[in-house]
C-alpha cells in the first residue's frame, strides 16, 4: 500500500515515513498528507525482535510518541 501511495501523492507534496513500518501503512490523510498507521501492525512488526510487552512499551515511547513535525504519522489504535 505505501508504494501506491508513493507513486500517487509523492510528486504532489512531501510525505513522511515511519522506517521500519512499510507494512503496517493502512492509507493517507490526504488533507494534511500524513500517512496512516495501524498500530496492531507496528506492534506485530516490533514483535519480531523483542516480547510483545518490550514491542507495546517501546511503540509507545519511541514511535508513537515522537513528533517529527507536521507530518507526524497518523496512529490507527485498532488492536483494543
Amino acid at each position: 500500500m505505501l508504494q501506491d501511495i508513493i507513486e500517487r501523492y509523492a510528486d504532489e507534496e512531501e510525505i513522511l515515513i515511519a522506517e521500519g513500518f512499510d507494512e503496517a501503512v493502512i492509507g493517507i490523510d490526504k488533507r494534511e498528507m500524513r500517512l496512516i498507521y495501524s498500530v496492531s501492525k507496528c506492534i506485530e512488526i516490533l514483535t519480531r525482535d523483542m516480547s510483545e510487552e518490550d514491542a507495546i512499551e517501546h511503540f509507545n515511547y519511541n514511535v508513537s510518541g515522537s513528533w517529527v513535525g507536521e507530518k507526524t504519522p497518523i496512529w490507527c489504535y485498532d488492536m483494543f
